[in-house]
């Protein structure tokens, strides 16, 4: 009976580890690569450098559709620099509350 705790907590661990989200730096990619990853995973991180200060580097968590926000968030269409353009569209989550704001 132990072995099979032991077995279902392996498998568990394992199932949860291979969906945690990818990270990528999306100056290093085109704008439909950026694209075929999001619409591939449903949702990655993707980080560049900031215009304003070259210095700061930026990020945020993007998603193919509003199935991937929280509940109470829903999608915003954004743009982030990519290889090929510095406005490739993407869509972000944001908090239903900052409606209007």
């Amino acid at each position: 009976m132990r072995a099979i705790t032991i077995i279902t907590l392996i498998f568990a661990f394992t199932t949860t580890a291979s969906h945690a989200i990818s990270r990528h730096n999306s100056q290093s990619l085109s704008c439909d690569s950026i694209h075929a990853i999001i619409n591939a995973e449903g949702a990655a991180i993707m980080r560049y450098q900031s215009t304003r200060n070259p210095g700061l580097t930026l990020f945020d968590r993007y998603v193919r559709n509003g199935a991937f926000c929280d509940t109470e968030k829903y999608p915003v269409a954004a743009t982030i620099p990519a290889a090929d353009t510095n406005r490739c569209v993407v869509y972000r989550c944001i908090d239903r509350s900052s409606v209007g704001r």
